[in-house]
């Protein structure tokens, strides 16, 4: 797996070098010490996990993964706490403190390994609105026709399903959904939901090219600046 370190200290950058060694899975790709050279990195270099910095000069981790319409695998690297929460927000895989462990990057790259086996183990069929699909939370098991979802959103490692008056969570990415979803009937609005087209009530402006839609339900949700460029493009007439 190759992969891309994103961090504004070089000598941060060689100790996470020095540390990804030990892993013959993985090899170091490229580094970049800011977003803007991140985002060139990531379009000459086939990656599959960044190792992210979030407090860099200029644009932050959070900002550079808002910039990307394809985003790898992401493992927080960074010396502060508080931004746990909206790290796994964003669905990344892990968070490491600085200075690094060597236990806690192993149990980061086993996180990667298990991921990466579970997304190439079966092409899985893509759906279309008309099919039922299994959904299971707990002790409760839904079977429904995918056009009753009206959204899917991000929830740490899980993705929480919208429904009628249910919201039961599934071990599955928002990554690996998109993937399957009927592009026709299913849009991601940002990096934390996708909406089913058809239940939108009220589309409106929002700030700095963002839209704001409000869907069936009453459920208000924000279209990023850059998918509200490609939903307008897709919709107009």
């Amino acid at each position: 797996m190759n992969a891309l370190i994103v961090d504004d200290s070089r000598l941060a950058r060689q100790e996470l070098k020095h540390l990804l060694k030990a892993f013959e899975t993985i090899t170091v790709a490229g580094e970049a010490a800011n977003a803007d050279a991140a985002r060139q990195q990531l379009k000459r270099l086939s990656v599959d996990v960044i190792f992210l910095d979030i407090q860099m000069p200029g644009q932050d981790g959070f900002e550079l993964l808002e910039t990307l319409d394809q985003v790898p695998q992401v493992i927080f690297t960074t010396a502060y706490d508080e931004y746990a929460i909206r790290a796994f927000e964003v669905n990344a895989l892990d968070y490491l403190l600085k200075p690094i462990q060597p236990e806690r990057l192993a149990s980061a790259i086993e996180k990667l390994q298990a991921q990466t086996f579970s997304s190439d183990e079966a092409v899985t069929p893509a759906l279309i609105d008309s099919s039922r699909v299994f959904v299971k939370d707990g002790d409760q098991c839904w079977f429904i026709k995918l056009s009753d979802i009206q959204l899917f959103e991000v929830s740490g490692n899980y993705t929480r399903v919208y429904f009628q008056k249910f919201k039961p969570l599934i071990p599955r990415t928002l990554n690996h959904l998109e993937e399957r979803l009927d592009k026709r009937i299913f849009f991601r609005v940002n990096r934390q939901q996708i909406i089913n087209l058809q239940y939108i009530e009220k589309i409106e402006p929002w700030f700095q090219g963002s839209l704001k839609v409000l869907l069936k339900g009453g459920y208000k949700i924000e279209i990023s600046r850059r998918q509200a460029q490609k939903f307008r493009e897709r919709l107009s007439l």
